[in-house]
């Protein structure tokens, strides 16, 4: 790709395009480039101009090409906004610096820097798609080059394209980019897997293209014989979506049938259904794969029929029918409506308004303080797949896969959502745990009786739902800890010959409370009835010092000297943050390691429970009660850790498994080998480590051994 490849990709969708703009970014590119080379050993204007090329393919305005030939010089060199912006103008400086904050994301940083940045990248696609769109050709560039850096890199970049930019690029609706990423990921994720795919895809490569042959040539005779005009195309699916049916479908890869799909284009959507009836005339249609997304579009816009068929030979064969139209939408998503416009129609908040996903994600990061709990809302809504539901009136929601009637309740009202007792599906009555099918139609019966509990967190999909479930849990422990808080104080305080209703009358308590950080007597006493202020602390501020020693003699029990006595006991290479002497273990559902990040949960009675950071616990915890919490450096203590391994079951796997846990320096303390279905190995190793680094070289070994298509930590 040069220059004049780049202005001829432009002015081929748009023949009025500011070719000088693009001739000057160019310019201004190569000048604070110049010197610099990428890890190929190319020049780095190499990469600003395929970023600008791919943002061509995707049709967008001059500016955002000239951001894609800009958008590393303010983080990659000394140029500073402002020059951007007085050589380019406001916009193009605008879409620079949105694309500048999405870039510096670190996810191998600490969770609340690494939370806060993602929250600036929601942010920052509301102002102006097009950042979002810039930043997926930057990230579809360097997946094409990601050979070049080390396999820890590797690694990372290409968990955070699957994790987040894929499911964008999905979420938009550009097709062509998702399959990309995802197979580029795939390919240094699991290598193994890819290239035995891409052997497996090869050697069937003839045989597929005469397969797709015949099909489109019987197809293109019976929609001619129907009377209706339309094009027939047949593609392979990519890797990835290959991969995903293996997993989960635990098939091999001989059993899967349906690994082509075609497509009908038609011109108008009347002629969509009359094509979709020709289809399901001359091949045998299967239940339940049925989807109509041309009167239900998805969120993203998208619209087309599918249909799977037994088609010729007796293999099953996928149909998507749709008009040019929604054929443009399918491929370029929100891309589409960018086709070149005025100066003054691009960026309004008015494009954003018709993606009602975007509208949640927006409002919930207004809602969520807990930035690592709106990250997580964001990334379990960007993974879902979608079901639509009707209410008894006959309107349409949508909800994620395998979202319950709790869901839908709280989609009406938070006061129906928090009284839910059951639902009626169909006219079926059905408990709380029912998981929503689309075209269902749902009432819901509520009660006074009833109010949710922690375990609906385990029911519900919908972040909305989650909010208002933890929410309501959140009050009612903060009533019960000024139950509690006010039980401990008053006790305390009586061995010091005080009384908690004198000294809230006087005023004294509120005083106190005030010296100690808190904004009134109230927050002090739920505070200490959440675990997280010692009532000693408020007896220092209210007793003399001269007399604080002498009573506490006097009051202090044989329990409370044990009690001492215990809690300066090890705390296992943990630091908890403003506390002193207290007791710490750690969460058995997640067994934090050494160099994993980690957060303190405050426990009546117990001290402090520490979790990794992401343990589904700690997300469902009360954050009043956490408490940050680092490793202190000491090493040398090893934790049992359970690896879970799924491989092709063959001769030498377990000797080969148990080679790679043992070059990695690392000790099996038990073992689990089982087969499954579909000539699976099914292998549980417990191994024993003393920091994540060992558990992720033995990950990568294990990931590495022939014949092993998956490697993941068991956690409780």
């Amino acid at each position: 790709m040069n220059l004049h490849d780049l202005i001829a990709k432009v002015q081929d969708y748009n023949p009025a395009a500011d070719v000088a703009t693009l001739q000057r970014a160019y310019d201004f590119s190569a000048d604070v480039h110049r010197g610099q080379k990428r890890k190929s050993g190319e020049p780095y204007l190499v990469h600003p101009l395929e970023v600008a090329s791919l943002i061509a393919d995707l049709r967008l305005d001059v500016r955002s090409v000239a951001t894609g030939l800009l958008h590393d010089a303010v983080e990659d060199t000394l140029t500073t906004l402002e020059q951007v912006q007085s050589i380019f103008g406001g916009e193009i400086a605008t879409l620079v610096d949105g694309v500048t904050k999405i870039g510096q994301i670190n996810f191998t940083s600490r969770a609340e820097r690494q939370a806060e940045n993602f929250r600036k990248m929601i942010i920052a696609m509301a102002r102006d798609i097009r950042v979002i769109l810039i930043k997926l050709a930057d990230r579809t560039h360097n997946m094409r080059t990601l050979s070049h850096l080390a396999p820890e890199r590797q690694t990372e970049i290409s968990q955070e394209t699957l994790d987040v930019y894929a499911p964008l690029a999905h979420r938009l609706g550009i097709y062509w980019i998702k399959s990309e990423l995802e197979d580029s990921s795939l390919r240094y994720l699991h290598p193994e897997v890819y290239y035995q795919l891409k052997r497996n895809v090869a050697k069937k490569r003839v045989e597929r293209e005469e397969y797709i042959k015949h099909v489109i040539t019987v197809l293109t005779k019976r929609l001619e014989e129907a009377g209706i005009e339309a094009t027939v195309t047949g593609r392979p699916k990519h890797f990835f979506s290959i991969y995903q049916k293996m997993q989960t479908q635990n098939l091999l890869y001989d059993q899967i049938y349906d690994l082509v799909a075609f497509r009908i284009l038609v011109d108008s959507q009347r002629e969509c259904y009359e094509a979709l009836g020709v289809v399901h005339q001359h091949w045998k249609p299967i239940p339940g794969r049925f989807r109509d997304y041309v009167a239900m579009p998805k969120a993203n816009m998208y619209q087309s029929l599918h249909t799977t068929v037994i088609g010729p030979f007796g293999e099953r064969m996928e149909v998507q029918i749709r008009t040019p139209e929604m054929h443009r939408v399918a491929e370029a998503g929100v891309a589409s409506h960018w086709r070149y416009k005025g100066q003054n129609d691009a960026g309004g908040p008015e494009e954003i308004q018709r993606f009602a996903w975007l509208r949640q994600i927006l409002e919930w990061q207004q809602h969520l303080e807990d930035p690592q709990e709106f990250m997580r809302s964001v990334k379990e809504d960007l993974f879902s797949e979608e079901v639509f539901a009707f209410t008894p009136k006959g309107d349409l929601f949508n909800f994620p896969q395998g979202a319950s009637v709790i869901d839908f309740a709280y989609r009406i009202h938070s006061q129906v959502g928090e009284h839910c007792a059951g639902a009626r599906v169909n006219g079926k009555l059905v408990p709380l745990k029912y998981q929503l099918q689309s075209g269902d139609t749902v009432e819901i019966i509520t009660t006074t009786r009833q109010t949710p509990s922690k375990d609906w967190l385990k029911l519900v999909k919908t972040s909305r739902a989650k909010e208002r479930i933890r929410n309501w849990i959140k009050a009612q422990q903060r009533r019960r800890s000024l139950e509690v808080g006010t039980e401990i104080l008053g006790r305390d305080l009586a061995r010091f010959q005080l009384e908690l209703r004198t000294l809230r009358k006087r005023g004294e308590l509120d005083a106190a409370a005030r010296e100690l950080g808190f904004k009134d007597e109230e927050s002090l006493i739920a505070a200490i009835g959440y675990g997280r202020l010692p009532t000693h602390n408020v007896i220092a501020k209210l007793v003399p010092a001269s007399e604080l020693q002498e009573r506490q003699e006097k009051s202090e029990g044989t329990l409370q000297k044990l009690f001492r006595l215990v809690s300066r006991q090890s705390k296992g290479g943990v630091r908890v943050s403003g506390v002193e002497d207290v007791m710490v273990r750690f969460g058995r559902c997640c067994n934090p390691l050494p160099g994993e990040r980690i957060v303190g949960f405050i426990t009546r009675g117990r001290g402090v429970t520490v979790h990794a950071i992401d343990c589904l616990r700690v997300m469902e915890s009360d954050p009043q009660r956490r408490v940050e919490v680092e490793w202190d450096g000491a090493t040398g203590q090893f934790r049992p850790v359970a690896i879970e391994v799924v491989g092709i079951d063959s001769p030498g796997l377990l000797a080969a498994m148990s080679r790679a846990i043992s070059s990695a320096g690392v000790n099996i303390t038990g073992a689990q080998v089982r087969t499954v279905p579909d000539k699976r190995a099914l292998n549980t190793f417990e191994v024993m480590v003393d920091n994540v680094d060992a558990l992720n070289r033995v990950m990568r070994g294990l990931g590495k051994v022939k014949g092993v298509m998956k490697v993941s930590r068991v956690r409780a």
